[in-house]
């Protein structure tokens, strides 16, 4: 089975991790076929084990072990990513240049949330949810990205975030292309 795992954490906030040595952590793990894609963390790899939740923990803990701190994994099949990417839910947008598109993974269920979902600063709109994704509308302002104090605690704490067009390029990488 092939996996994407997207870690939140990645080479942000000074928790840096070069490439190469996040590809070792994973093969050490006994994945096959470990690859890479941007300086993010998204890992491709495979494995035969199928219990989800255990996979992740065994990541995350061996993360924890060897980098130090902790990293929320998020384990999508390419499969998956793909009909992710086919709701769209923002074609219908005139996209301008101070809005950018997202989608924020969560590791628990998005639950009673009534779309779309606008934050208090008007920098941030949910416009359409899954069990576990939100397509989120990010709102330049000043020339500054919104803070995600507020997604946090409409969608919960557990996320990561790759930007739309980004997530289908971490598609395409791990299909081959």
């Amino acid at each position: 089975m092939l996996y994407i795992a997207l870690l939140r954490g990645i080479n942000v906030g000074g928790h840096n991790v070069k490439m190469d040595v996040l590809r070792q952590l994973f093969t050490d793990l006994g994945f096959a076929n470990v690859r890479t894609y941007i300086q993010s963390g998204n890992v491709f790899f495979e494995t035969d084990e199928t219990d989800r939740d255990a996979l992740a923990r065994k990541i995350e803990d061996h993360l924890l072990a060897s980098l130090g701190y902790d990293v929320p994994t998020f384990l999508r099949t390419a499969d998956e990513l793909a009909a992710i990417l086919a709701l769209d839910p923002f074609k219908h947008l005139d996209v301008t240049d101070d809005m950018r598109l997202a989608i924020t993974f969560t590791t628990d269920p998005i639950r009673d949330l009534s779309l779309p979902a606008r934050s208090p600063k008007n920098d941030m709109e949910i416009v359409h949810a899954t069990d576990h994704e939100a397509f989120v509308v990010w709102y330049i302002i000043n020339g500054r990205p919104p803070a995600n104090n507020w997604l946090d605690k409409t969608v919960g704490k557990r996320t990561t975030t790759r930007f739309f067009h980004t997530t289908g390029k971490i598609l395409e990488a791990a299909r081959g292309g």
